[in-house]
């Protein structure tokens, strides 16, 4: 028998979860990869019921002419640079003219072939609850299914509408998760109280949202017990590095934060709403420019959306090697459409849309480039009833300690050492704590008159500026560890480079270093992979959490047991 048999068999018992906006992860620790499961759930509307369909894509802005106008001179500003880059043997780029691929693509006509024409399938037939990849069966038109996404831009997706209140969505989660444990994962959920569990969060979250992910891990779905991992520092532990800035640009969300020896660092992570299906629109929007053949296309039907990602994903690229036009085809098979085949020139449009994370005007085609970044909100804004520790206990607690102090001195026979009591040390920690979080001010991340988010670069940039110290800074500057599904283009780790080294400090230049794909692994299940690694550490025996720990202490012992600051 081997030697890591039992670690084998402690990983087969280890279920690991990293759940995003368009994507669940979710797979044994022993496993190579996750299942990869849509994070959607349809259920069956009631007769007279209202209606509701998260958007697969973000909603598409008014075009009036002030945002056109915007976009336009952005597009142009990057055509330029782009044109006045040198290719890899040292000559100039060349650039095709817009007009001769927009005249070539009007004269595009789609080979139709017969006899492939299917209708959609009876909504009647189907199961009130449809999960996954199975949502896609619903016609648009059907109106008898709402759809959900339970998070959307890194968050969980609570609103106003039907089904948009916090226990509808863990309801969503609970059932989203439950069908994959049992259908994918193939676990009875008799056994499941065998089973520990790792829940991959954000690296800003949101304390009261940490408290109902346990009560779902724990008491709703069963698990014997499990802990919780911030994204950015499971992204360094399945890239096997020490520290790094970790960059991760999701499906609809892109965040920053630098990590060392497992903590993020909470002064530098920010997290700004925008990610890959906000490319996807100003790739579509480009599209359109060039006389895009497949005249149809709705961004907001989910299956023209699947296709726009994917031909985002297959023709996206920052390739300064390539130049001209380029004939690309793809295929449209939809129910009511027979199969047909397309046809299109693209130019230099397939670098553009990808660039929008570094020129964020182009996201004005969602809005998303307006959209206040987040920050880690300081513990003092986010107190919890459970948490009989939290800052405002402290608070009041160190101001009647220091009164009782006050008063007990003006008494005859008061100890003399009270002129410095230790008791008032934790109100000072606080009010520190606090001073740093209002230097930590969201208006930081604002650089552009106007209130213009700033690129990816500068965002970099700005979060390494936040660490405590130069020899932090250098470090960070030298392992820069892109991860996330949003920013998977060929050459676009190079681009970054070439940005940061632009505006960082010169002093660090010699230091720099992009991550883009650790040990060849695909950057979007880095973060998974990293709690997968950290779940069967020797050291990880004293973070996992018990439910009957959790229904005895609550908030207490998460704040006691986390493996992030509290």
């Amino acid at each position: 028998m081997s030697t890591d048999a039992p670690e084998h068999n402690q990983a087969q018992s280890i279920i690991v979860i990293h759940p995003g906006s368009q994507y669940l992860r979710m797979g044994r620790a022993s496993d190579v990869n996750p299942v990869r499961l849509l994070h959607a759930i349809a259920r069956r509307r009631k007769p007279g019921g209202k209606v509701h369909r998260d958007s697969w894509l973000p909603r598409t802005v008014e075009t009036t002419r002030e945002v056109v106008q915007e976009m336009e001179r952005c597009r142009l500003q990057i055509s330029h640079a782009l044109q006045s880059a040198v290719q890899s043997d040292g000559q100039r780029r060349y650039a095709t003219p817009p007009q001769q691929i927009a005249a070539f693509n009007k004269r595009s006509q789609p080979e139709t072939v017969p006899d492939t024409l299917a209708a959609w399938e009876d909504e009647a037939s189907f199961a009130d609850v449809l999960i996954g990849e199975e949502v896609l069966k619903l016609n648009p038109n059907g109106g008898h299914y709402n759809l959900h996404f339970p998070i959307r831009r890194g968050e969980l997706n609570t609103h106003d509408g039907v089904g948009g209140s916090l226990s509808s969505v863990m309801t969503d989660l609970q059932a989203i998760w439950e069908y994959v444990l049992q259908r994918k994962l193939h676990i009875d959920p008799g056994k499941l109280a065998r089973y520990r569990a790792v829940l991959v969060i954000p690296d800003i979250y949101n304390r009261a949202h940490l408290g109902e992910f346990m009560t779902l891990l724990l008491k709703r779905i069963g698990f014997g017990c499990c802990f919780l991992v911030q994204d950015h520092v499971a992204a360094t532990f399945g890239a096997g590095l020490g520290y790094a800035c970790v960059v991760d640009v999701g499906d609809q969300k892109t965040s920053v934060s630098c990590v060392e020896d497992g903590i993020s660092h909470p002064n530098t992570r920010v997290r700004f709403d925008h990610g890959g299906a906000d490319v996807t629109q100003v790739f579509y929007w480009l599209l359109k420019k060039c006389a895009f053949p497949y005249h149809e296309c709705d961004d907001r039907n989910p299956l023209d959306a699947c296709l726009l990602q994917q031909l985002k994903e297959e023709f996206g690229h920052v390739n300064l090697d390539t130049c001209g036009s380029l004939e690309k085809r793809f295929v449209v098979h939809q129910p009511q459409m027979p199969k047909r085949n397309y046809t299109l020139q693209v130019a230099d449009e397939t670098m553009i849309a990808p660039l929008a994370l570094f020129h964020t005007e182009l996201l004005t085609i969602t809005g998303a480039n307006r959209a206040a970044p987040k920050t880690q909100k300081p513990a003092s804004s986010q107190s919890h009833p459970e948490d009989c520790f939290d800052a405002e206990y402290l608070r009041e607690t160190g101001r009647r300690n220091k009164e009782n102090l006050e008063q007990s001195a003006t008494e005859p026979g008061a100890l003399a050492s009270a002129e410095n009591p230790d008791d008032d040390i934790g109100v000072d920690g606080l009010a520190e704590q606090e001073r740093d979080n209002k230097n930590n001010d969201r208006d930081y991340w604002l650089g552009v008159p106007g209130g213009q988010l700033v690129g990816l670069d500068q965002a970099i940039v700005q979060s390494i500026e936040r660490c405590p110290s130069d020899e932090l800074k250098r470090k960070m500057y030298g392992c820069v560890l892109l991860v996330g599904g949003g920013m998977k283009f060929a050459g676009i780790g190079r681009w970054l480079q070439n940005k940061l080294s632009q505006k960082m400090p010169p002093a660090f230049r010699s230091e720099q270093s992009i991550v883009t794909s650790p040990k060849d692994m695909d950057p979007e299940m880095t973060s998974w992979k990293g709690a997968a690694i950290m779940s069967c550490l020797e050291s990880a025996e004293e973070l996992w959490l018990t439910e009957t720990e959790w229904a005895r202490y609550g908030l207490r012992v998460l704040r006691e047991k986390a493996v992030f600051m509290w």
